[in-house]
């Protein structure tokens, strides 16, 4: 099935999940975005937190509205959750420009009619230094919020009635801060257990590597089990540094003849067996190419490489070369790239978004989408293109969960100069799997 706009003006960072979401009874998706004045609407639909709700089998789709002229930042983007009553529950931040997490809860089975929109205020953990994305997911029982906020660390909200009211639960790391901001942080899963990658600090400011571990239990893991810290989110106790967990890629880690640095996360999910899949991104023989500390830290960076991290139940972390990323997106965002996916529901498929074409290597005027697929755990990778000869860029792809049986593939095309100004579209391609669950073409 071709692909398709269902909101003329959106786009989203990728540090908030989830960011679509599909309700299988109803056969209705849910996508958040923010709008900007750069698109269709201009200054009077700037800054707007949306959700576009898509009626899958009609291919309709609706635009609402959830907080006017809030901010015109892709990190405003709002996190979702679907509610065992039935309502959706969601979720945002601005882009630390103020200390208020702010929550909508909808009508009964409707996702187009909300309730009023209720805040946490950050401030007295945070001493009025912002905070900044939404991340939900279940543990145990209990609703968690995953943000950054204390120190410009991950952190975490709790909550025991689905959303409804939250309270503060802890740090998950902390250290000394460097530069901007402390890691950056992806998660996955709900239920027992749930699993999440993370760096040292932003990459313009530091060589990171990435970790993992998992929290279950009552407490924070290592990939093989271990024991990292017992008292989980507890406010009382100091959290602990992200290089007590396990490290997925290390800073200067040599992949195909490529010295990988200043890595950055992109994805992660966990499946019914156990195994997990990261997508990561960092940067390849990267030199300074000068001896000023600030020209150095700021400078254009023209090589990224995809990385796929994968751990078996019952081994450890293998990692393979993805493809090239190419140059830095925006100007002032060295390292921000169109970024991989990985299927929620198929840990050996991935799409990219990338200006280089994986199957040739040769280079392409924009951004494209390409699929991958792999059968030997992501030591070699199939390709097929999603979108070519493309006069926009295509970036950020994501795959809707909530349907097992339907690959529900977005990302935004269009120009990107900042996360603050694009003039972007959101795309569609919702294409039913097949009895090997990929996809059909």
């Amino acid at each position: 099935m071709s692909e398709y706009v269902i909101n003329d003006n959106g786009a989203w960072c990728w540090f908030q999940d989830e960011r679509a979401i599909v309700d299988p009874e109803t056969q209705t998706l849910v996508v958040g975005s923010i709008a900007v004045a750069e698109g269709p609407g201009g200054e009077g639909r700037a800054g707007n937190v949306e959700l576009t709700v898509v009626d899958l089998r009609s291919r309709t789709a609706q635009v609402v509205v959830l907080h006017e002229a809030f901010e015109a930042d892709d990190h405003d983007v709002p996190a979702l959750w679907r509610r065992a009553d039935g309502r959706w529950l969601a979720v945002y931040t601005k882009h630390k420009t103020d200390d208020l997490l702010r929550w909508r809860i909808s009508e009964p089975g409707d996702p187009t009619r909300w309730g009023p929109e209720q805040v946490f205020d950050w401030a007295p953990y945070t001493g009025g230094r912002g905070v900044t994305y939404a991340n939900l997911h279940a543990l145990e029982g209990r609703l968690y919020c995953f943000s950054r906020a204390v120190n410009d660390d991950p952190c975490a909200l709790v909550s025991d009635d689905n959303g409804d009211t939250w309270a503060y639960a802890g740090k998950i790391f902390t250290r000394p801060k460097i530069g901007y901001v402390n890691g950056y942080t992806r998660y996955a899963g709900s239920g027992e257990r749930i699993d999440l990658i993370t760096t040292d600090h932003h990459p313009r400011d530091y060589d990171n590597s990435i970790y993992h571990g998992f929290f279950a239990g009552g407490a924070l893991h290592r990939s093989d089990g271990s024991l990292v810290h017992e008292h989980l989110f507890d406010p009382a106790t100091d959290a602990p540094s992200q290089v007590e967990l396990t490290t997925v890629l290390a800073a200067g880690e040599e992949l195909d003849g490529v010295t990988l640095t200043h890595a950055w996360t992109s994805d992660i999910r966990r499946s019914a067996n156990g195994t997990i899949a990261a997508t990561l991104t960092a940067r390849g023989d990267d030199d300074p190419a000068g001896p000023d500390e600030e020209f150095a830290r700021l400078r254009p960076v023209l090589d990224h490489r995809f990385v796929y991290a994968r751990k078996e139940p019952d081994g450890g972390w293998s990692r393979h070369p993805l493809g090239k990323a190419g140059a830095g997106l925006l100007p002032h965002e060295q390292d921000y790239t169109g970024l991989a996916t990985i299927d929620p529901y198929d840990l050996d498929s991935v799409y990219v978004s990338t200006p280089f074409d994986p199957r040739s290597g040769k280079e392409t005027a924009y951004h494209e989408i390409y699929a991958g697929r792999t059968t030997d755990g992501g030591a070699t990778w199939a390709w097929t293109p999603v979108t070519e000869n493309s006069d926009v860029d295509n970036l950020r792809p994501i795959i809707a969960p909530g349907d097992p049986d339907r690959v529900v593939l977005l990302w935004f095309r269009g120009e990107m100069t900042a996360s603050q100004h694009y003039r972007c579209e959101i795309v569609l391609r919702d294409t039913p799997r097949n009895s090997e669950g990929n996809i059909e073409r």
